[in-house]
């Protein structure tokens, strides 16, 4: 019997880094997309792994409709991974309305009403999986990231409460809370201002295919006593 992932937020560096290693742990996939596209990412899996099923859906989680648009192609699931996002790098005195709904739509309240209408597919599993890729700066915050550090301490807040609400069906509900990994996302910086961070950190910059890793151990089968956690992947900045 074919086991499906809801990979939300597949097209990003982490999300394809997690698809790639759930797919080898003989994971069939749900590859959620918004802008850029999971078709390629499919077709390699598919031919890297033809006995399982990658199926890449389109949903803008900005909008309300966007958990509709995913909850109707998806059949079945006994994971949900949430990797998607966006960053804001602002004082929040220049943050506008909208930035600030836009992250707490696509961070918070999307993702959680994905897995709010998809955990009915949870009662044909013995054990089912939650995991939230969070961030650090949603344990300790960031200056000029106020906003983003709001809603990612959220996500934090609510893999603990869902996680003893769900416990008794079988569902483990975790998060994985990354330092500075390097992606796309921190092309912002100076070659400079990333040397004097990494100096910071005693294992280094951290890369996609840690956190990967780490969300293969949640939901793999040896992580089946851990519920309400978060596991920090930051090379030692957070201790």
């Amino acid at each position: 019997m074919k086991r499906f992932v809801v990979l939300l937020g597949a097209s990003g560096e982490i999300g394809e880094s997690i698809a790639r290693q759930l797919a080898d742990s003989g994971w069939s996939l749900y590859l959620h997309w918004n802008t850029n596209s999971t078709a390629a990412l499919a077709q390699e899996l598919v031919k890297n792994y033809p006995s399982q099923e990658f199926i890449p859906i389109q949903a803008d989680f900005a909008h309300e409709s966007g958990v509709q648009q995913l909850a109707t192609n998806v059949y079945d699931a006994s994971g949900i991974v949430v990797a998607s996002g966006q960053s804001l790098m602002k004082m929040l005195i220049d943050t506008t309305e909208q930035e600030m709904e836009d992250l707490w739509r696509v961070h918070v309240k999307n993702p959680i009403s994905v897995i709010r209408t998809l955990s009915s597919f949870f009662h044909r599993h013995d054990k089912s999986y939650v995991v939230f890729v969070s961030s650090i700066w949603g344990e300790i915050g960031a200056s000029m990231e106020t906003m983003y550090s709001a809603v990612k301490g959220s996500q934090l807040a609510f893999v603990k409460a869902y996680a003893k609400e769900m416990a008794p069906s079988g569902t483990r509900v975790n998060a994985v809370s990354p330092g500075f990994i390097q992606t796309k996302m921190n092309a912002g910086f100076s070659s400079e201002e990333i040397r004097e961070i990494e100096e910071d950190i005693p294992l280094g910059l951290g890369t996609p295919q840690d956190i990967a890793d780490a969300v293969d151990f949640l939901i793999g089968g040896k992580a089946d006593y851990m519920t309400g956690q978060t596991l920090r992947i930051n090379g030692g900045w957070l201790m």
